[in-house]
């Protein structure tokens, strides 16, 4: 680097001259299309060197781009832009258009039309109407209304069409802007006019200088100018899964969309846009849009684009590069898994079961709708032609078909009310609302189905830096010279030699992006930018009177000699400057066991250097680390190494960091979050396990996870380190075995000085195991480049919003804007919420259809005619439960939803509560409207509406009993609020002003549609004292829910539940806690003792299911350990002693009775899927990080998180 400084200045001249840049768009391309040692030799042979490029790109290597706008406009316009251009969205005819293709609709529209038709034919020779039939289908008067049936049925198929449309068009919109707003948050470290500025990723231009470091997310093709100890994951792009070392010499090639995963550098930046690699790749997928999709129908998997994305791409974002497939061969079960999940853009777990509901009530509907058409042309047929004996005159065919036509729409009227089509968009309803309001509680949504999937969290294995702590680290002790200071000592009690050694081993050996800048606001605390723990170091040397900046200035990153930047498995930094007088010297600091083992030499009193032997070590651990981290402090060292004769081998690392003189041991402290605890105590309320993953040694990590309340004293739980976690759940080959980690992780809490590796592990474990009544649905959070693949392969993945790296927030489903617990607690009630919203809806929904579709069949086989006209059924199923379906899926979350249990994978939509429901309240309605429809008129004294002919004019008698199906479903609709079986169904109903709104609108609707509504909607007005009545009987469906809830569903042993989760795990299903929601509803009513009664119930199905289980498998091959679980709760070992971290371990002979299935062997797991055991790891994560883990086994560096 300094022998590129001559040059520097020649290039100085050349950038003065004006014109056109020294290469095209197309050079570049193709010199970025080259890897590694092509690379080099292009770029030396055709461009003279780095340096050369850059002065034909005409930017400076130092200072960058002037940053004047004439000239980044004409980059732009030569280059192009750093975006790449989004897929044209869907106009709104063409939604409308698709909405149009709904197969109800299609059929309706038919019958509508022939309806219409048939009613402006008239047929030849009207006097012989008479002959035809006994009685004449229709009156002078009435044949002129006979059209406006047809009509009103098509206006309102235009109403579904066009809400449909707005709903898809509105959630299209949405979906943009959360995209436009994710891509706006992301920045990058660009230098204009010597000074470091953070650019939007959309404003780089070819020629920007940029900084890239640990955790960045590549956004543009560059070359790199200068880099320390450079490795980048180019997964994304190549696959090749080992991280690429990046040096000027041999491959000084970057490339967009790929994570830098160790070192810091410069890149001069040489495409952007659809010129670099990720875009000349997103392009390649535009053009393969359609056959894609003809690939995905194939079932063919496109290994390129990950699914998520593509979703992105199909919904046509402005999307700034995004990288592809972060982990690319991640694991292929998961990508199954998600193309399983998302066959189509965003469906969820949730979407599956209620298109599996959806298929069967259509299917009935179809069966019930066709039933009713056969009966109702037969019964007509015979009357008139067997029992009438009547001839079929040619001339009246027109009037036997408009009959027919009749009959058929009656049909299609009742399979329109047996589909619910409210469904669909009850379902986009109640995501979006609830994805628009966890923005205002900082849950920024990245996929839609991560909101419900979140309600039925069982599991939050949580990261502590950041999340369960502020953040905010400061050190609070020190261990100086022989004295632990307690407060932090004052600058003039330390000897000038030591004050100037830690100053200086603080301000070089930190990330130069690490700074402290004053407070936003006048008496705030000072602003800590960049990685928080040397913030904390540079506050440390604030505090002792010194100015960091001097020492940088003095010392800029160009003349840094070395540096070792910070990883996960070395757990320290190194930073080598060159010594004025000759020779060089190593300043380190890192986790205080890692580089005091390290340390032969340390500072005494009065600043000399003292032999620091292994029994000073022991002594110092005892007296001042120990008692530091069980305060919960995090201890780092800073020590430092002369090396006075000649250069040694600096890539030897091992040589290099030993030998080092400890100057100071200090200990940081990093907050509790204040709301922490309480947010804990709500996880565990609702039966939500958190448990803590850290890099921090265990005695902070017990301190920190007894503060937050993740473990309590006395509790019977385990807390291990990395290294003791992975020698109890890996067999001989080192692989992991699932049975192993069973014993292990339904006791383990805090998991401390673990690998990125051993989250992922513990991850993993804890989604495939079947141990328990219900399998988990783990959430991960994660902030670090590391977090990656756990986040990928949790449930629900979290991402740091502040402190995330870009690769983390590409890795997660969520991101939390402000890093905070709390708003994790915030997700799952909006979660519980969004599918607690949609059973509501099911339940109002289903009564309705039940209801409508028994009363329309039995009317139409018993009177020739459904009391309930098409139209008025359209406007009861279409118009009523599309605001229905508003207005309970927007019912806001109130705090009870955390005092449930969550329902964990197999929970079937419809519990038997609500089934008692829909059944009860049918009953009523049913019983009601058959008494108006069979003795009405006698009731209210007026003409009878039956046997009514064809086109007569609206009867009383039905208009009542129209308006009274109506105002039932009103009330019940305020019955549906509740699903637990709450006596209260008016609480909170005032918070909820969507819900009032549409209950007082569709009222009156109601009223204007019964008195002015006429002849299209077969009504005619009503007297004062029938409306009374009609009210009457509505407000008796609230006093009958009443009489309904007091019905025990124990009781009631013929219900079932419909809608269950996915059929391949049938056996799950029956272990998985027949009625969760009933215990719910016990615990509301009879308290605690009925609640352990019914899980003790659950807990012998289990056993009873797995005990058949094994015997039906034995024949198949060995069975697993069935007594597993049992070991588990009856061996006292597990107890843990507070003070030694020991761990437990299986007596011998147990060991032996342990059938451990070979590896490759396949092994039935409880779900009836039958996975490829213990082969090789399980995973590909595992195979490519496996052999870090095997090195290190038996040193420590086994943590993620003293990210030094």
């Amino acid at each position: 680097w300094p022998r590129a400084r001559s040059r520097v200045s020649g290039i100085k001249s050349h950038i003065g001259r004006e014109g056109d840049f020294g290469c095209t768009v197309m050079d570049l391309r193709k010199l970025m299309e080259l890897r590694s040692t092509d690379g080099v030799d292009q770029i030396n042979v055709h461009y003279g060197g780095v340096m050369n490029l850059c002065s034909r790109l005409k930017t400076n290597p130092v200072e960058g781009l002037s940053g004047n706008p004439a000239d980044l406009e004409k980059r732009k316009q030569v280059f192009g832009q750093n975006l790449i251009p989004p897929k044209k969205p869907k106009t709104f005819l063409e939604l409308v258009w698709e909405a149009l293709q709904d197969v109800t609709l299609i059929i309706l529209e038919i019958a509508a039309i022939i309806s219409l038709v048939l009613s402006f034919y008239r047929p030849p020779g009207e006097e012989n109407k008479r002959e035809c039939l006994e009685h004449s289908p229709e009156d002078e008067g009435e044949a002129e209304a006979g059209w406006i049936e047809g009509a009103a049925i098509l206006f309102s198929v235009i109403i579904v069409v066009l809400v449909t449309a707005f709903n898809d068009w509105s959630k299209e919109k949405q979906f943009r802007g959360l995209q436009n707003r994710i891509e706006k948050e992301q920045k990058f470290a660009v230098i204009r006019n010597g000074h470091i500025i953070q650019l939007p990723v959309a404003e780089i231009v070819v020629g920007d200088i940029a900084q890239i470091k640990y955790g960045d997310l590549l956004p543009a093709d560059g070359i790199l100018i200068q880099g320390n100890d450079l490795k980048i994951d180019e997964s994304s792009l190549t696959g090749e899964s080992d991280h690429v070392k990046k040096s000027l010499e041999r491959d000084p090639m970057l490339l967009s969309g790929t994570h830098v995963m160790e070192g810091s550098g410069r890149m001069v930046v040489t495409a952007v846009g659809i010129n670099s690699q990720t875009g000349i790749i997103f392009t390649l997928l535009g053009a393969n849009e359609g056959e894609e999709e003809e690939k995905k129908k194939k079932g063919k998997k496109q290994g390129v684009p990950e699914n998520r994305n593509k979703a992105k791409t199909q919904d046509g974002v402005a999307l700034e590069i995004q990288p592809l497939n972060s982990q690319e061969g991640i694991d292929n079960e998961e990508k199954e898994k998600k193309a399983a999940k998302l066959p189509k853009k965003e469906k969820s777990v949730l979407q599956g079961k209620l298109t599996r509901l959806a298929v069967q009530i259509g299917k009935a509907g179809l069966i019930m709708s066709a039933i009713t058409v056969l009966i109702l042309i037969l019964y007509f047929v015979i009357d008139n032609f067997v029992i009438h004996r009547r001839p079929w005159l040619s001339e009246c065919t027109p009037i036997y078909i408009q009959y027919f036509v009749k009959f058929f729409i009656i049909g299609i009227t009742v399979l329109v009310v047996a589909v619910p089509e409210g469904l669909p968009l009850a379902v986009t309803i109640s995501l979006a609302y609830s994805v628009k309001k966890m923005m205002k509680d900082n849950n920024l949504v990245r996929h839609l189905d991560a909101c419900e999937t979140m309600g039925n969290a069982t599991a939050i294995c949580s990261d502590k830096t950041g999340t369960l702590t502020m953040n905010r680290m400061t050190v609070v002790q020190a261990y100086i010279g022989d004295t632990h200071y307690h407060q932090l000592p004052s600058p003039d009690v330390l000897v000038p030699k030591v004050l100037d050694l830690i100053v200086n081993g603080i301000s070089i050996n930190s990330a130069y992006t690490s700074k402290i800048l004053p407070p936003e606001k006048e008496g705030g605390l000072p602003r800590q930018v960049g990685n928080k723990t040397e913030c904390a170091l540079l506050g440390f040397v604030t505090d002792l009177k010194q100015d960091y900046h001097a020492v940088r200035n003095e010392v800029p990153e160009e003349k840094l000699y070395k540096v070792y930047t910070f990883n996960s498995v070395r757990k320290s930094m190194s930073t080598v400057i060159e010594k004025p007088s000759g020779g060089y010297r190593m300043y380190s600091k890192g986790a205080s066991e890692i580089i005091l083992r390290k340390c032969n030499r340390i500072l005494d009193k009065r600043g000399e250097v003292v032999p620091f032997k292994n029994k000073d070590r022991d002594e110092m651990v005892r007296t001042v680390i120990e008692p530091m981290a069980s305060q919960g402090l995090r201890t780092l060292c800073i020590a430092y190494r002369d090396f006075n004769d000649g250069e040694p081998p600096w890539d030897n690392e091992s040589e290099i960091l030993t030998e080092l003189t400890c100057i100071a041991v200090v200990g940081i402290e990093d907050p509790v979050r204040p709301e922490v605890p309480e947010a804990i105590a709500k996880c565990k309320r609702a039966g939500i396990t958190v448990r803590m993953v850290t890099g921090d040694n265990i005695n902070t990590a017990r301190a920190i996870a007894t503060k937050c309340g993740i473990v309590t004293p006395g509790d019977d739980f385990l807390c291990l380190e990395g290294k003791e976690f992975n020698r109890l759940i890996r067999n001989e080959k080192g692989e992991v075995e699932q049975e192993k980690l069973d014993k292990i992780w339904p006791k383990l809490r805090v998991l401390a000085r673990s690998s990125p590796t051993d989250k992922h592990t513990l991850v993993k474990g804890i989604i495939d195991s079947t141990v328990g009544e219900q399998r988990q649905v783990v959430a991960v959070t994660g902030d670090g480049t590391n977090d990656g693949p756990a986040l990928k392969k949790a449930d629900v993945g979290f991402a740091m919003g502040i402190a995330g790296t870009d690769v983390a927030k590409e890795a997660s489903d969520i991101i939390l804007t402000d890093d905070n617990f709390t708003s994790i607690v915030k997700a799952v009630m909006w979660g519980r919420n969004v599918y607690d919203s949609i059973s509501k809806f099911l339940q109002f929904q289903l009564t309705v259809n039940v209801v409508a579709v028994i009363v329309a069949f039995t009317g139409a086989c018993i009177t020739q005619d459904s009391p309930l006209k098409a139209v008025q059924m359209l406007w009861v199923n279409l118009i009523m439960d599309t605001f229905a379906s508003l207005a309970l899926a927007t019912e806001p979350p109130t705090e009870s939803l955390l005092k449930r249990r969550p329902y964990g994978r197999n929970k079937p939509l419809i519990s038997r509560t609500m089934m008692k429901n829909i059944l009860g309240h049918a009953v009523y309605q049913l019983t009601v409207i058959f008494f108006l429809v069979f003795a009405g008129e006698k009731f209210f004294d007026i003409d009878s509406g039956r046997k009514a002919p064809l086109h007569s004019p609206p009867s009383q008698h039905y208009t009542i009993i129209f308006n009274t199906f109506v105002l039932m479903q009103l009330f019940n609709e305020i019955n549906s609020r509740k699903i637990h079986g709450e006596r209260n169904v008016f609480a909170g109903i005032f918070r909820n002003l969507i819900f009032c709104s549409v209950v007082l609108g569709t009222f009156i609707s109601q009223i204007i549609i019964v008195e002015f509504g006429g002849k299209p909607f077969s009504c005619t007005k009503l007297t004062l004292s029938q409306w009374f009545w009609c009210l009457f009987i509505g407000i008796g469906e609230l006093l009958w829910g009443q009489i309904i809830s007091t019905i025990p569903t124990q009781s009631l042993k013929f219900l079932k539940e419909a809608g269950h989760g996915t059929t391949k795990e049938e056996i799950t299903k029956d272990a998985e806690g027949l009625d969760e929601i009933d215990h719910a509803e016990m615990e509301l009513r009879r308290g605690q003792i009925l609640w352990f009664r019914g899980l003790n119930r659950i807990q012998t199905q289990i056993k009873v299911v797995k005990a058949f289980h094994s015997s039906l498998h034995e024949s198949i091959q060995k069975p697993k350990n069935q007594n597993s679980i049992h070991n588990f709760m009856t061996h006292p070992e597990f107890a843990i002693d507070e003070e030694v971290p020991r761990t437990p371990l299986l007596d011998e002979h147990e060991e032996e009775n342990l059938e451990v299935p070979k590896a490759g062997t396949r092994v039935l797991l409880l779900d009836g899927e039958v996975t490829p055991y213990a082969n090789k790891n399980n995973n590909a994560v595992d195979c490519s990080q496996v052999q870090i883990i095997a090195s290190h086994s038996d040193s420590p560096l086994h943590s993620l998180e003293t990210s030094v």
